[in-house]
């Protein structure tokens, strides 16, 4: 079974919502932890509209599993990412209007500077991670750059419109899993997937975790976040 990393970025948006200091997302992450989550990730933003650097600094002090950081390639965040030393950094694109994460990371085309954050990210012993498209131009890319480790965006899978849609999407992801890992990259993935079509994502063969936030936050709203980790590792597993 993959392993799940769980993304508590918005336990910190409902605290953000009312400008307060609950729910606190260091408290997320150790009851995921306790749920057996096998990473914690979170994305600090460079408009930090969510976690905040505190949260960052606590989750990194007190949380035992792994932490995967998501993060821009901005000057100021891999500065932070390299005093914070987080087990893995998890390169994103980022724009300031949008909602969420919209699309991978384009490592064809900004190729230079990607390499150049990978490898003073390396330098502090932060294994790199590349967010990026199921496509085998950014896979080529990656590998190029000598990468170890993709997450592929799931976004395109996750939000079909219909069953032929998502099938078509499905497809795309398992030839890119199987691509990657022909090149003996280490394939992650994540992005809009929830308890009605993670199960599916892991099955795919040579698929090693999934990383999910939004859908565990929302269920819960619910049954409380230990149960909601628990649900999700029973239903990849």
């Amino acid at each position: 079974m993959p392993r799940l990393g769980v993304n508590i970025d918005h336990v910190a948006t409902l605290r953000e919502v009312r400008g307060g200091i609950e729910p606190e997302p260091v408290f997320a992450a150790l009851i995921c932890e306790q749920a057996k989550a096998d990473s914690i990730v979170v994305h600090l933003r460079e408009d930090r509209r969510h976690i905040k650097d505190r949260d960052l600094y606590f989750i990194k002090k007190v949380v035992k599993i792994r932490l995967n950081l998501e993060m821009s390639v901005a000057k100021d965040i891999v500065e932070i990412a390299c005093k914070v030393k987080p087990d893995q950094a998890t390169l994103v694109p980022e724009k300031r209007e949008e909602i969420t994460t919209e699309g991978g990371l384009d490592v064809a085309s900004d190729f230079k500077r990607i390499k150049r954050v990978v490898a003073i990210l390396e330098k502090k012993g932060i294994g790199v991670s590349l967010f990026i498209d199921p496509e085998k131009s950014q896979i080529d890319a990656a590998a190029k750059l000598g990468a170890s480790m993709i997450e592929l965006h799931t976004g395109r899978y996750a939000g079909a419109r219909n069953k032929k849609e998502g099938d078509k999407y499905f497809q795309e992801i398992e030839t890119a899993v199987a691509y990657a890992r022909a090149k003996k990259i280490a394939v992650f993935a994540g992005h809009g997937l929830n308890y009605g079509n993670a199960a599916k994502i892991a099955k795919i063969k040579g698929i090693e975790e999934l990383n999910i936030g939004y859908s565990i936050v929302c269920r819960a709203v619910l049954v409380g976040i230990h149960r909601a980790v628990q649900e999700m590792k029973l239903l990849i597993g």
